[in-house]
């Protein structure tokens, strides 16, 4: 990722574990907030309550009795989509990470000039933690961890992230895979490590002017490292 460039990425999609049929629906029982719905939007109404409960309390104080109740659904509901806790913090989790590498994938698409690239990658991560859902929780801060579908789930945010970018630097600057990739690693880190950071300490610096501080970071470091000599040329005809 050096001289040469994007816009701010496209609203990321919202996707959740697994695909059901549309026309399917549920009877569900006649409680206050309730009402029939298809069979993916009920799940899809599940997700949201679940999300919110999940920020509010981490994974191992969240309960299905008390999802179940903001959704207004009975548990036998919740576990007819959802046959456990982990499975539904599972669906979410995933959603949340493809929702990031879909974004970063989006930012790097966004234009060929590399320094805007660079502008808006940062603006995805800092658009993503201080998203109102907070769903960065459950990828960056998760109390559960210790959990290797977890873990797994987690780890790859940071492994596909960093795959996309290091594949724009390695075409751009002809460096080796394992320097490409660290260096993408470390984009990446300076990312979502400097927005949590930013979101946490309340900081008296606006989201822009934060993304601009460390966009400029970023890109007086990568921006150091020549293009390669096929690229040289192709600019020189």
């Amino acid at each position: 990722m050096v001289p040469g460039a994007a816009t701010r990425p496209a609203s990321r999609p919202d996707r959740g574990r697994g695909q059901y049929a549309d026309d399917v629906t549920e009877a569900i029982p006649t409680r206050a907030r309730t009402s029939r719905l298809p069979r993916t939007a009920r799940r899809a109404q599940l997700l949201e309550v679940a999300l919110e409960v999940f920020v509010e309390q981490g994974y191992h104080s969240a309960s299905m009795d008390e999802i179940a109740e903001r959704a207004g659904v009975s548990k036998p509901v919740l576990y007819q989509h959802f046959p456990g806790k982990l499975d539904l913090y599972l669906a979410l989790l995933e959603t949340s990470c493809d929702t990031v590498i879909d974004g970063v994938r989006t930012a790097l698409a966004s234009t060929q000039d590399n320094r805007r690239r660079v502008q808006a990658t940062m603006e995805l991560w800092y658009d993503y933690v201080g998203d109102r859902g907070a769903a960065f929780r459950l990828v960056f801060e998760s109390d559960l961890t210790s959990d290797p579908s977890v873990r797994e789930q987690v780890d790859r945010v940071v492994e596909e992230s960093a795959a996309l970018v290091a594949e724009v630097i390695r075409d751009d600057t002809g460096l080796p895979d394992a320097a490409s990739h660290l260096l993408a690693v470390s984009l990446v880190g300076m990312g979502h490590v400097g927005a949590r950071n930013w979101l946490s300490q309340d900081s008296s610096l606006t989201r822009d002017e934060a993304v601009q501080l460390v966009a400029a970071l970023a890109w007086r470091g990568i921006g150091g490292f020549p293009r390669n000599e096929d690229d040289n040329m192709q600019g020189d005809e």
